[in-house]
């Protein structure tokens, strides 16, 4: 097996950067759109056969060093006996919504190997079908709680926000209930196969400083402690993460994932030595950059964070929809030729 992502994050000296991406199979790949004029999102999520095909497909299409389950952040809230929603317009949303105390007093969690034993199977059969490590996924609980009780990502979060002000403590409830249906997913997933797990807090960039430490770090903490014992590397992603290097490196975790308001090497430096970190090229600039261009830019990346130990190299975020393929193989043979 290709190991040199999982050598990247236990900090070993590597030949070079390993590179994957966030969203690594999705709606800027032509064989994923012929895919998907066949099956509906969920299909494709619930379906082991196809989540393992989608998986592969985009590890062999672009010839990465790491392939990323694919499923869905929300997929967790079925786990509490909620549906997810992809319509084809707009974002995915759980229904139905919490919207009283009473309902997060009553909520119970559904063993995660019955409720969500389709993501098992599917990383069964990925494991068969590549030699790159697999990382296996969830939600962070303020992520999870916030699509929850606001319905998605088009929206302000102003209900999320009203929780933290007028029901923390069963706000509080809510994210502590979240937090162990995640550690047992996650540890599912290693018990499946995953070799690298990687914890999805997306809109904790919405809080305060001090919130951030409260709904977000505190549980992000939890979750590491409680899988330490797999010995599996454990990566966090929020929007802005930049913003947060200290407080996050305290809490310990593998890798931090990056956004790219700040440059790789100023992070590396910034960040401790015993945490390595992913990132950061822009999705935007991936999208609307000449081949030309991203290849440089990608090789003066690499250059300035070269014969430092612990970097991956990924994008800020995911990769957009309608981002050219030339682009992205532009920026994988970068990396890969540096």
């Amino acid at each position: 097996m290709n190991d040199l992502f999982l050598r990247a994050l236990r900090l070993e000296k590597v030949e070079r950067p390993p590179v994957w991406l966030f969203r690594q199979a999705g709606r800027y790949m032509p064989e994923y759109q012929e895919i998907r004029k066949k099956y509906s999102l969920w299909q494709l999520f619930h379906d082991p056969q196809l989540a393992a095909e989608i998986t592969s497909l985009a590890v062999n299409t672009l010839n990465v060093d790491a392939a990323i389950l694919f499923s869905d952040i929300l997929v967790l809230a079925e786990a509490f006996d909620r549906k997810i929603v992809f319509p084809e317009q707009g974002g995915p949303y759980i229904d139905p919504l919490l919207s009283s105390v009473e309902e997060v007093e009553n909520l119970r969690q559904k063993p995660v190997q019955s409720s969500l034993s389709y993501v098992q199977q599917s990383i069964y059969q990925i494991k068969q079908k590549i030699d790159v490590p697999l990382i296996g996924f969830s939600a962070a609980p303020f992520t999870l709680a916030s699509y929850w009780i606001d319905g998605g990502s088009r929206h302000q979060f102003t209900k999320t926000k009203y929780w933290i002000q007028n029901h923390k403590k069963h706000f509080h409830l809510l994210l502590e209930k979240i937090s162990h249906a995640c550690i047992d997913y996650l540890r599912m997933q290693v018990e499946a196969g995953a070799d690298a797990l990687q914890l999805f807090d997306s809109w904790a960039n919405i809080l305060p400083r001090d919130e951030f430490s409260e709904y977000a770090l505190f549980y992000w903490n939890k979750i590491i402690r409680a899988v330490e014992d797999l010995h599996i590397p454990l990566m966090v992603f929020c929007r802005g993460s930049s913003s947060y290097v200290e407080e996050i490196s305290a809490i310990g975790p593998s890798c931090i994932s990056f956004d790219e308001a700040v440059p790789l090497a100023e992070l590396r430096k910034k960040t401790p030595s015993s945490i390595a970190i992913q990132g950061n090229l822009s999705p935007e600039f991936l999208l609307h950059a000449s081949v030309r261009e991203v290849e440089q830019t990608t090789r003066n990346m690499i250059n300035s964070i070269r014969n430092e130990r612990g970097v991956i190299m990924n994008l800020g975020h995911g990769v957009l929809p309608k981002t050219p393929m030339a682009n992205v193989h532009a920026f994988i043979h970068a990396v890969k030729t540096r």
